[in-house]
């Protein structure tokens, strides 16, 4: 069991099973919220005695066995797990947010993101900003327990593909073909003319914003397709922002031009 289980850490076991492995009360929380179907659930016995009120909302499909501590941390990714993890089929891929009797809003499109902690900061902030869909080139897997810890369980609800970076690109020309602005985010001073500053774009149209890699940032093949590029001006101590809390400001832009402050 805890081989199999184990499996689950990385893309292959995932892919095999068809199950993602989530650990702690609070990701149990979410998926329970979320209405999801946990398949397996082990936890320790102080766990099980503290949280009865969890433990009568297991739906009764889910498998529950009780584990020492230490069988637990065999299992966990986690130096120190709160005393539970569960097994839970992967969420459904969302459609690609542009059908004709969809209207989205806000589109986060991410092009080779790296890391975990990263990927899961920013999905949480695309789920509070109001993000319809999360179109993903390549990068970090959205559902590995890193990311998974690191969105707090906005892995779990926030819609989205993933896909190869050619088919990011095809995805994102139909989007402008239907009308949706592209705006990238680069450094400032980036490029032949300069960006705009964010706050400077109409956030309140139909958007896809796109953000790059770590390192090399948006790859030229995307970022020629964009309709507007922007920028967060700051300081020149630093070359530039991290992704993750680059895209805060970014993303709740519209729901402060929509309260019209």
């Amino acid at each position: 069991m805890v081989k199999r289980l184990r499996l689950l850490q990385h893309a292959e076991g995932r892919s095999q099973q068809g199950l993602l492995l989530l650990e702690g009360t609070h990701l149990l929380q979410e998926a329970l919220r979320l209405q999801l179907q946990p398949v397996e659930l082990l936890a320790t016995p102080l766990w099980w005695s503290r949280q009865a009120a969890l433990v009568a909302a297991l739906p009764p499909g889910c498998a529950c066995q009780l584990v020492s501590e230490e069988v637990l941390g065999a299992i966990a990714t986690t130096r120190h797990p709160d005393g539970v993890v569960l097994t839970l089929s992967p969420p459904a891929e969302a459609s690609c947010g542009l059908e004709p009797d969809v209207q989205p809003c806000l589109v986060l499109a991410l092009d080779g993101l790296q890391d975990p902690g990263n990927l899961g900061t920013l999905m949480r902030t695309a789920l509070a900003s109001g993000v319809g869909t999360l179109w993903l080139a390549d990068g970090a897997d959205p559902f590995q327990p890193k990311v998974l810890r690191a969105s707090a369980g906005a892995a779990l609800a926030l819609p989205l593909r993933r896909e190869s970076r050619a088919a990011l690109a095809q995805r994102l020309g139909a989007a402008r073909a239907a009308g949706l602005q592209l705006v990238v985010a680069v450094r400032p001073g980036a490029g032949p003319a300069p960006p705009l500053p964010y706050w400077q774009v109409d956030w309140r149209r139909p958007t896809v914003l796109l953000l790059g890699n770590e390192g090399a940032g948006v790859s030229a093949e995307l970022e020629a397709l964009a309709s507007q590029r922007v920028t967060i001006p700051h300081s020149r101590a630093v070359e530039s922002l991290n992704v993750a809390v680059a895209a805060a400001p970014l993303l709740l832009e519209r729901l402060r031009q929509q309260a019209g402050a």
